[in-house]
């Protein structure tokens, strides 16, 4: 079983970004998912949560109204949408599923 992130990179404050997480070796759409973030010096901390039917959502206080967690199981892959990206949101970002951590992806906000 593999999760792989991707779409990370530097982006201006204010800016947008769209991570994907495809998975292999298993069907993500049995499972909730969920997307981390970890900053240096930081613990990982939990961002957003999906169902594996799509059909509930969570976010953390920090990130709500900005970010949209969604799934697309027929791709097998999930995404986070991450939009008016402020600085304080610069981190290496991973996805999890069915006790599988990808290998993250790094978000740089700066002007």
């Amino acid at each position: 079983e593999l999760l792989v992130e991707s779409g990370g990179g530097l982006v201006q404050p204010g800016g947008s970004l769209r991570l994907s997480c495809a998975a292999s070796g298993f069907s993500l759409s049995s499972h909730t998912m969920s997307w981390h973030r970890q900053a240096p010096g930081k613990e990982r901390e939990l961002v957003a949560v999906i169902t594996s039917t799509g059909d509930s959502t969570n976010y953390a206080h920090s990130v709500k109204g900005r970010f949209t967690i969604s799934r697309d199981n027929a791709k097998n892959t999930g995404y986070l949408q991450m939009n008016s990206l402020k600085p304080e949101d610069t981190a290496v970002y991973y996805c999890y599923a069915y006790f599988v951590w990808g290998q993250g992806t790094q978000v740089t906000v700066s002007s």
